[in-house]
């Protein structure tokens, strides 16, 4: 059987570069189908308003780069994005050059496989904190080599431990397939409101070409087949994107500069040519609790929180 060593613990890449323009914020809220006018207004001296989840526009080198040294490129398809948890210090500006180093900084055993956790700390030229997100990924079908290492508490240095889950679900995240199965459709259960989102067959090459972020099993047929797939399927963090957006405009009055902080699991995946139902679940402590299920009822997104600043 596949293993992962506990010894890439404490790896690290970076700090790598990336020179964020408005063309890009643009393109990334247009592909997201944003119609707040700031995220296009170049007339601001900040430029166009980024979208909450704008960082993982800029982390994606980085991430790649350490899976690319510390995981055998053999397991890379067994990947799952499996849990999501951003820090917005404050929100990236057009016209600046970010900084993001990613350090892996956790492996543990799940029942599916190894969950192996990674931090992104990203920062502006003056090296003031930008975002920091600390991204999930269960290797499936893999057992880990030596002791467990769940990442530490951080809050002093404003990072913070990824919030503690359990095993992945069947999702096809930023990179990998799943087995065949699946949860069953989760009880129901009340929503203060719900809206539903087409997801249409183009939704994964737009998402790819104005994100920047490139994964064929997105937006290849071929590559999605091989991984076990029927086709190509949306990335969770666009599944992710497009649920914060809900949130904003039904809970935080259209505002999304309040967000301080959005975590997230992902547990189903989202085929091209279906559709999605956001469910907002009321707000508790400064946080708005929201999760999302498939066409066929079964849950993509679980355990959503957006936070905002302060709380």
């Amino acid at each position: 059987m596949a293993t992962i060593d506990t010894s890439i613990v404490g790896v690290e890449v970076g700090p790598l570069a990336q020179r964020v323009d408005a063309r890009w914020l643009m393109a990334y809220s247009a592909g997201l189908g944003e119609r707040d006018p700031r995220c296009y207004d170049t007339l601001t001296t900040a430029g166009p308003l980024a979208h909450p989840l704008f960082a993982v526009c800029y982390e994606w080198p980085a991430l790649v780069a350490l899976r690319d040294k510390t995981v055998a490129a053999a397991l890379t398809p067994l990947s799952v994005h499996a849990t999501h948890r951003l820090l917005i210090h404050r929100p990236p500006r057009a016209d600046e050059t970010l900084r993001t180093t990613a350090r892996l900084v956790g492996v543990e055993r799940r029942r599916t496989g190894v969950l192996v956790t990674a931090r992104l700390t990203t920062l502006d030229d003056r090296g003031a904190p930008v975002t920091t997100t600390h991204y999930g990924s269960v290797y499936r079908g893999v057992t880990l080599a030596g002791p467990e290492h769940p990442p530490q508490d951080e809050r002093a240095g404003g990072g913070g431990a990824p919030p503690r889950t359990a095993a992945a679900g069947p999702h096809w995240g930023m990179g990998g397939a799943r087995s065949a199965g699946g949860a069953p459709p989760p009880p129901a259960r009340s929503s203060v409101w719900e809206e539903t989102i087409d997801v249409p067959s183009s939704a994964a090459h737009v998402y790819t070409e104005c994100a920047r972020i490139w994964n064929p099993i997105h937006t290849d047929a071929a590559v999605a087949r091989a991984a076990g797939l029927p086709g190509p399927i949306l990335h969770g963090t666009a599944t992710l994107a497009l649920a914060v957006s809900r949130v904003v405009a039904r809970d935080l009055g259209g505002d999304p500069t309040r967000i301080r902080e959005i975590v997230a699991r992902f547990t189903g995946m989202v085929p091209l040519g279906s559709r999605v139902v956001v469910r907002g679940q009321g707000r508790t402590d400064s946080a708005c609790a929201f999760d999302a299920v498939g066409a066929d009822g079964r849950p993509v997104l679980s355990d959503g929180h957006l936070k905002e600043a302060g709380a």
